[in-house]
């Protein structure tokens, strides 16, 4: 998906992401489950928050596929978590940004569409510019050896990788990005 929104777009899926969430309180609420209505409530709190800390990475375009990822016809759900806010660069921006989509492509070719899958992404701080992406995959890939290739092949010399776990439907790999 490299889709290019426009104003309206972005307006209607957000309107439809928010009809989503108010119905699913109002449900709650008639169902009397209080308590389920004050977490999902906090869970949007927490949502937003995220949104915020990922916006003022100045990283737009990076930014706008992590947001916008849940809205295309990708085989996973995707939710990101921001630890630490920094200063990004344009060049990181554009490094990452790219690097993602083609992550993201790959999964949509390798994991079974028909299975629940769920992609996380954790960005942290590293010294100065630096920073640390952990990803995290749970769900049904087709070919391990594709996925490998890639995360040894699609690297800059800027972009560390570690994985420390694949096997059919787990992957969770660090991904160091320098920019000193």
């Amino acid at each position: 998906m490299d889709k290019s929104w426009t104003t309206v777009e972005v307006l209607r899926q957000t309107r439809h992401d928010w009809l989503n969430k108010i119905q699913i309180i109002k449900g709650n609420l008639e169902l009397n489950k209080i308590d389920r209505v004050k977490g999902f409530i906090e869970e949007i709190i927490i949502e937003t928050q995220q949104e915020a800390r990922l916006s003022s990475l100045n990283m737009p375009k990076f930014s706008e596929l992590l947001m916008t990822a849940n809205w295309g016809n990708w085989a996973f759900h995707f939710e990101y978590e921001i630890v630490d806010v920094f200063e990004a660069s344009e060049s990181m921006d554009e490094l990452m940004y790219q690097w993602t989509r083609s992550y993201f492509q790959l999964l949509g070719e390798q994991l079974n569409p028909f299975t629940e899958n769920m992609l996380t992404i954790e960005i942290s701080k590293k010294e100065s510019r630096n920073m640390c992406c952990s990803f995290h995959l749970q769900g049904k890939l087709k070919e391990q050896d594709t996925v490998t290739k890639f995360l040894t092949n699609s690297l800059t010399e800027q972009q560390t990788v570690n994985v420390q776990s694949l096997s059919e439907e787990d992957l969770f790999f660090t991904m160091d990005v320098r920019f000193e």
